[in-house]
């Protein structure tokens, strides 16, 4: 009841956001008409319009998007044929084409100046207005549409999308009252009803243009003056409270865009419980090491479940832990599973993966979560997780994030020793790790995890922003700690920015020991050449292993790649990487 709750806020607060205006029109078209037969049959359609796409592109993938597109295309015609028929009376008569003609149709029984005893043409208008309307995804959208992502389809996602419409259409409705009158006393007064009729047909038309070239999801969103973020987390904040516990290295799928969350966990090796039963591991889409896995054939061993993606910085830092504990106690009855689940598109290609667990020196089976499964299984929702079963079958520890290995290794050594080895090595594994997979120096990192697709960006201050899945030159600007930009020609998906012609930057000031950036080359698999600079030179022997003194490497496959490690004492710096070839893709940013 509390995210219903929440959801409905969050829809009732669009009503602030210029991601709204577009559809404004659309709906004081109606203003002055009886609202049972004409504003409540648009915002009945608007409402479960939206929520079925949306709730069908977060769960469904990219072919639902495709044909929503169509749908889309389609109601800005429609609509931009019902407001030349405000503006223009006299064109329905004249217009041969069935779409005008359809539009004076809807106009002549949904807006003129008498009771309309049908609601299809005002629900059909409704039905063609959620097609359009792309409300700022701020904070609650972003948590609902995250969760659908994660859990799937459920009656729970749908209810929380109807939630968030219908406060946008309660808060619209509200408008519309107030509209209504506003509009009846002028036109009762003054006698400027025709004058209205095509002031709101302009007003029709202006949101079908700006919705046709993307202003309601690009410009409206970066001009807002509301701030229906910030009253948005503010709901959030209230109803459920954020956990006091300090930030520790947990990599986490949240909507605010970042991958460092806080959830450390304190282990208690003298207590352990059972918090569970082995969930089924059948969801994986393929196995790597080994065959496939299950839960009772695996009675009788002690296993570890590591939750990890191959581009995942805090992951990569734990592997080397996990890798070493899967060799000490391999003849001792432990199983170690890496459950491959991916964040970025590329990291759902079985390929990459295997070039990774091969290059990562990974031995132990590796489970393919491309469809969440297992994660959902597990109620997982961090990357690195490890959960830790007993020999009967029984979940009795979990860890999220880095750190705590010591603790968590003495956990393993427990319960091998509950199973009834008496002969376990003595002493804890010492790593020494190389590389992205060495520990981070934490005491100098200042700068947090970055995205740079649109869906996830933060800190971007180019002039102009981001422009969404369209070719945009971008220039630079001065840069504050943990500001960024781009220079050149570059695409800018919700994933990933694409650089469409040679000579393309990025430019990011950091803190840190180590920087890190995603990377893939474009699709045919062409290598693209780069060049990286610290403060405007060369990195020296401060440069990654990724990248040779002078800063040059090549971007070869789809991974992070370590581009910068510094030797000296750490302080603000300028970071550039220069792209010598198109097709390069930039993923984020992750520091050390």
């Amino acid at each position: 009841m509390t995210l219903l709750l929440v959801a409905y806020l969050g829809g009732v607060f669009t009503i602030l956001s210029p991601c709204i205006l577009p559809v404004l029109p659309f709906v004081f078209a109606r203003a002055d008409r009886p609202f049972l037969h004409n504003g409540l049959p648009i915002l009945v359609g608007m409402t479960l319009t939206f929520a079925a796409v949306a709730t069908l592109a977060a769960v469904a993938g990219g072919w639902v998007v495709a044909a929503n597109q169509y749908g889309r295309i389609a109601a800005i015609v429609l609509l931009a044929a019902f407001s030349l028929t405000l503006i223009f009376p006299g064109l329905a008569e004249r217009a041969m084409r069935p779409l005008v003609a359809l539009g004076a149709r809807l106009s002549d029984s949904a807006i003129r100046e008498r009771d309309g005893s049908s609601i299809l043409p005002s629900l059909l208008l409704g039905v063609a207005t959620g097609l359009l309307w792309a409300p700022c995804a701020g904070p609650v959208l972003g948590l609902i549409l995250t969760g659908a992502a994660l859990n799937g389809a459920n009656a729970g996602t749908s209810l929380l999308l109807l939630a968030y419409a219908a406060g946008a259409a309660t808060s619209l409705a509200l408008a519309l009252a107030v509209g209504g009158r506003l509009f009846a006393a002028m036109k009762k007064s003054l006698g400027v009803g025709e004058w209205i009729r095509r002031g709101l047909g302009v007003a029709v038309l202006a949101g079908v243009i700006a919705i046709a070239f993307g202003f309601d999801t690009g410009f409206l969103t970066r001009v807002s003056l509301a701030g229906t973020a910030s009253l948005e987390q503010g709901v959030i904040d209230r109803l459920h409270p954020a956990k006091t516990s300090p930030p520790s290295s947990v990599v986490t799928n949240d909507s605010a865009g970042t991958m460092m969350s806080a959830k450390p966990n304190a282990a208690a090796e003298k207590n352990l419980g059972v918090e569970g039963g082995f969930p089924p591991l059948s969801g994986a889409t393929a196995w790597l090491n080994s065959p496939p896995l299950t839960p009772e054939g695996l009675k009788g061993k002690v296993v570890v479940i590591d939750f990890w993606t191959y581009s995942c910085i805090n992951c990569l830092r734990a592997v080397p832990y996990v890798r070493a504990w899967a060799e000490k106690y391999k003849d001792h009855g432990l199983v170690v599973i890496g459950a491959h689940t991916p964040e970025f598109a590329f990291e759902r290609n079985v390929d990459n993966v295997r070039a990774a667990v091969t290059e990562l020196h990974i031995g132990y089976p590796v489970a393919i979560d491309n469809d969440y499964k297992i994660w959902r299984a597990f109620d997982n929702e961090y990357w690195p997780a490890h959960y830790f079963i007993d020999a009967q079958g029984r979940v009795r520890y979990h860890h999220f994030g880095e750190g705590e290995y010591d603790e968590s290794e003495r956990v393993i050594r427990r319960l091998l020793a509950e199973a009834g080895d008496g002969g376990l090595p003595t002493g804890l594994v010492a790593v020494t790790a190389n590389g992205a997979e060495a520990a981070s120096d934490n005491r100098d990192v200042k700068s947090p995890e970055t995205y740079i697709g649109y869906n996830r960006a933060d800190n971007f201050v180019s002039p102009g922003g981001l422009v969404e899945d369209e070719a945009h030159e971008y220039t630079t600007a001065p840069l504050e700690l943990n500001q960024w930009s781009m220079q050149g020609d570059w695409t800018v998906s919700a994933e990933n920015a694409a650089l469409d012609k040679p000579d393309g930057r990025i430019l990011y000031r950091f803190h840190a020991r180590d920087l890190h950036l995603v990377l893939g080359p474009p699709p045919d698999g062409k290598p693209v050449r780069f060049r990286v600079t610290i403060d405007g030179t060369a990195p020296g022997d401060d440069h990654g292993t990724d990248v040779d003194a002078d800063g040059r490497g090549t971007v070869v496959g789809q991974r992070l790649y370590q581009l910068i490690r510094q030797r000296g004492p750490i302080a603000d710096r300028t970071f550039e990487i220069e792209f010598l070839d198109p097709g390069a893709r930039a993923y984020a940013f992750t520091f050390g």
